[in-house]
């Protein structure tokens, strides 16, 4: 396999990789053929959402969504996602037929990316026949990117975090 490296790569990097020299951590798994990465895009992108995406739906009053908070009450206190519905996990068999439409898309989400709240609990409303995503970034990056969000003392909102989202506050529109 030869790859030509771009001519912006300064002069003293060599322009050719060959198989002899698979000394690339990146490279040394080769990608995968287009359209087996499609599928795999694709497949990701039908089972997430980005906390963006769902606040411009929610901003939209996008019909046929409803965002699910998965945490526990003293986390919702802490702070939530306005419009969202508060169910705990442990709770989702037992109350969810009674409170959300099964025509609807449920968005879940928990803490953050070092939590997986919100796949259990994607998971329990999958095992029920929801249809379902969660939320990458969960409430954590919701905050950090700029969002009102509401606690039991009302609504709040920080700063943007820029390593999350540009400063202006506009979409990186990715």
């Amino acid at each position: 396999m030869s790859v030509t490296v771009p001519s912006t790569v300064p002069s003293t990097v060599s322009t050719e990789i060959t198989g002899a020299e698979t000394a690339s951590a990146v490279l040394s798994v080769p990608a995968a053929a287009p359209a087996v990465a499609a599928a795999h895009y694709a497949a990701r992108l039908a089972f997430e959402a980005d906390v963006s995406d769902v606040r411009a739906d929610l901003l939209a009053g996008v019909p046929g969504l409803v965002v699910v908070d998965s945490r526990s009450e003293a986390a919702w206190d802490q702070g939530h996602i306005p419009g969202a519905l508060h169910l705990p996990t442990a709770r989702i068999a037992e109350l969810a037929p009674s409170l959300i439409d099964p025509a609807l898309t449920v968005v879940t989400y928990c803490w953050g990316p070092g939590c997986n709240g919100a796949t259990r609990a994607a998971l329990a409303f999958a095992r029920l026949g929801y249809q379902v995503k969660e939320m990458l970034g969960g409430f954590e990056y919701w905050v950090r990117e700029g969002f009102a969000f509401e606690t039991a003392q009302g609504t709040d909102q920080r700063a943007i975090d820029d390593l999350t989202a540009p400063r202006s506050g506009i979409s990186c529109a990715c």
